[in-house]
């Protein structure tokens, strides 16, 4: 699996070190949210997927596959409509969104035909601090996780300062999506 696309790379680079997003911050009073958009799906597909080929599949959650989710997960379920594609392969991309402080952070997420996620990418990000959660090396702690163990916030996933919230709330709903894989998605016959 290799990121190679050179828009998003641009990207990163100037965002990386957060000088830009610094910069912009120190110009726009903290009560204030911005938007920023990091990448579009289909960008956030071929960083995690490469090449790989996915169809869309129509997953809505009984009100019992929410219950059995939320308690798993210990987390709340927004909606019980799914945005997911599935490959050939028995591999997942799933676009989601989690509340940041007060704002929508939308995340695409691969997960593999084991249940073990393999990428993590913060499409928009609409709060006026906490947008650190960006950084590859934070997002790359999930790399790996599936839902045989629920990852807790300052345990198995470290905080960032500053974007607390969002780092609870990303952790949920990998844990969330994770479950969602074990008990709904990897029955999902193509």
């Amino acid at each position: 699996m290799t990121r190679t696309s050179d828009n998003v790379t641009t990207r990163r680079r100037l965002l990386k070190g957060g000088v830009v997003s610094a910069l912009i911050g120190a110009l726009i009073p903290s009560g204030f949210a911005r938007a920023t958009v990091y990448a579009t799906a289909d960008e956030a597909r071929r960083l995690i997927w490469g090449g790989e080929e996915f169809l869309q599949i129509a997953v809505t959650l009984t009100k019992d596959q929410k219950t059995k989710i939320r308690k798993l997960a210990k987390t709340r379920i927004y909606s019980d409509k799914l945005n997911v594609y599935r490959s050939a392969q028995g591999n997942w991309f799933i676009l989601d969104q989690v509340i940041g402080k007060h704002e929508f952070i939308d995340l695409a997420v691969g997960i593999d035909n084991t249940g073990k996620v393999t990428g993590i990418e913060v499409l928009e990000y609409r709060e006026s601090y906490g947008h650190e959660i960006i950084n590859p090396k934070w997002l790359a702690q999930f790399y790996g996780r599936d839902n045989s163990k629920r990852l807790r916030l300052t345990k198995e996933i470290k905080n960032i300062s500053g974007a607390t919230l969002s780092c609870r709330h990303v952790t949920d709903g990998i844990n969330r999506l994770t479950n969602t894989w074990d008990l709904v998605l990897k029955h999902i016959k193509v």
